[in-house]
């Protein structure tokens, strides 16, 4: 119920005790299967061997203490690597649980976050097994040396929420081919922003509250991006997209804050940046039956958002402490958030200059409209539309030991939110909240050295559709649909001729009617392809909590 709280994530329906198990081994999908699934690809992997490094094995997660494991790097692969890529193995025991949210840190450096997959009680009593991986090559500088290393995922573990947490994680190092090949283009820095010099995540409650470092940098930074992760947290945030204007919060049985959400970047106290938030959907979301067994896009494993923040670089090379810092305009709950920042050296010079020549960020200014809400009509009807339309340049340049090199980022940023409305009185009982969400992202970085340039072109597109009725305002029941997409087009091209393309989709559909479940169903396609030739495809189906169908290749095929 989108209305209402949401249910308060619906947990209470994930009910009764568990009897205590071990992690269960991932095995590959079936149909038929209840565990958790999901059409996401592996990490592609150079065809090296790796060396693996363990960090932790079938630990187990039942209180809200941080777990630490001694991180250090595999003495028969020194660094610096082709590729790394760090796999987490997690699994839920039978029983009752909401989701939790988890986190990996290595040296303070967060190198996972996501959520975890609710079991479901007797007599079907299944608990689920998942397993992640992330490419964490870029944060290759902060895994050369030994580390202190924690893993943070709170659980309650009582007569009521009976269900324990376990988890394993290794990392996997690709060493390079030959001496020759030790090309890396990985950062020379890494530099967390986190709660402590061993990680932890900082909640911001409000949006005045920030997460912010300072930081005295060396002075011959060439280029500088910001990894952004901003979890939606709390009855006003976590489902921020459902929200309405707070004055009809009550009247329209929604929550209060209005549905939009945005990160903020600045350095020393200037806007340098704008995170986009992803709207993820947790496995307790709305309706647990709508993810068993295959959960929300991102919903395990979130994408981090990715700031250029190189126009700063001659800036941050100045010889001064810099603050970078993150806000979320919008924030009425609290958002769970952690940032790394990247940075790239001049090795042939140990002092760059430059400065910001222009930045024309601002700060966001979204745009409400209410049409036909009438208080106290029964029942009330009517459409809240949320719209944000920005566009900005950013650009600067910075004096190297290789000339001077200037950057232009410009961005344009989209966001739609219309929401309409159904909702009973004293006398009718249909309840109906139907919206259609997209957030569009277009962003393209001009590097230009002497009379060599290069363009890094990015498009992004968001969507969500929520649809939520009940006949008799939820007394017996209610229906919920969603589509979902995570869409992504890079380019990157050299003196206007394209030297590199990729493709990502990530889309789902999820409906259920509780509680008959009868239309339970899920399905998830995921889709890549890119200019070297690779392709990925896999589509997965589920009805009625079990697995019905895995289609691989589908897009790949020559023509």
């Amino acid at each position: 119920m989108i209305g209402r709280s949401l249910l308060l994530g619906f947990g209470i329906l994930v009910a009764a005790h568990a009897t205590q198990a071990q992690p269960v081994p991932q095995s590959p999908p079936t149909n038929g299967s209840p565990n958790t699934v999901t059409a996401d690809p592996p990490v592609p992997r150079p065809r090296t061997t790796p060396c693996r490094t363990r960090l932790f094995t079938d630990v187990k997660f039942a209180d809200f203490s941080s777990k630490s494991f001694a991180y250090a790097p595999p003495s028969a692969c020194p660094g610096p690597w082709q590729k790394v890529v760090l796999e987490a193995d997690w699994s839920v025991e039978p029983g009752r649980q909401f989701d939790r949210t988890a986190n990996l840190w290595i040296g303070g450096v967060n190198v996972y976050f996501g959520t975890t997959a609710e079991p479901t009680r007797p007599p079907t009593a299944i608990g689920r097994s998942w397993h992640v991986e992330r490419d964490i090559t870029d944060y290759t500088a902060a895994l050369l040396a030994p580390a202190a290393g924690r893993a943070d995922l709170g659980n309650l573990v009582n007569e009521t929420y009976t269900s324990a947490l376990w988890g394993t994680a290794e990392i996997a190092f690709y060493p390079f081919k030959g001496k020759d090949d030790r090309r890396s283009d990985a950062p020379d820095l890494v530099l967390p922003l986190s709660a402590s010099a061993t990680g932890g995540t900082v909640a911001l409650f409000s949006p005045s509250d920030s997460l912010a470092a300072t930081f005295q940098l060396p002075a011959n930074v060439e280029r500088a991006l910001l990894d952004v992760v901003l979890q939606h947290q709390g009855a006003n945030d976590e489902f921020w997209y459902t929200c309405v204007p707070s004055d009809l919060a009550g009247t329209l049985e929604s929550c209060s804050g209005g549905a939009f959400r945005e990160g903020q970047v600045s350095i020393d106290g200037q806007p340098a940046g704008v995170v986009p938030i992803f709207p993820w959907i947790f496995t307790g979301g709305i309706d647990p039956y709508l993810w068993r067994p295959i959960p929300a896009v991102q919903a395990l494993n979130f994408v981090p958002y990715r700031v250029d923040l190189t126009p700063f670089a001659g800036v941050l090379s100045d010889g001064q402490p810099h603050t970078v810092a993150i806000r979320v305009a919008g924030n009425s709950q609290y958002f769970s958030t952690t940032a790394t920042l990247l940075l790239f050296l001049d090795h042939g010079s140990t002092k760059v200059t430059g400065q910001v020549t222009t930045n024309t960020i601002g700060a966001p200014n979204p745009s409400i409209a209410t049409r036909g809400i009438d208080r106290t009509a029964d029942p009330v009807t009517g459409t809240v539309t949320t719209t944000s339309s920005r566009s900005f340049v950013l650009a600067g340049w910075v004096r190297t030991s290789h000339g001077k090199v200037q950057t232009e980022v410009r961005q344009t940023i989209d966001f739609s939110n219309v929401q309409n409305f159904v909702v009973p009185g004293a006398v009718s009982t249909f309840f109906s909240q139907k919206i259609a969400q997209l957030t569009s992202i277009s962003s393209a970085t001009k590097v230009r050295a002497g009379d060599r340039s290069r363009e890094i072109v990015v498009r992004m597109a968001w969507p969500l559709k929520v649809e939520i009725i009940s006949a008799d305002n939820f007394n017996s029941g209610w229906t919920t649909r969603i589509h979902q997409s995570y869409d992504r087009a890079d380019g990157v091209s050299r003196e206007g001729e394209v030297e590199f393309s990729s493709v990502v989709s990530n889309s789902g559909d999820w409906a259920d009617d509780y509680p008959t479940t009868t239309i339970q169903s899920g399905a998830q396609r995921y889709f890549s392809d890119d200019s070297d030739g690779h392709c990925y495809s896999r589509s997965i189906t589920a009805a009625h909590g079990v697995l019905t169908s895995i289609t691989d290749g589908k897009g790949c095929q020559d023509d």
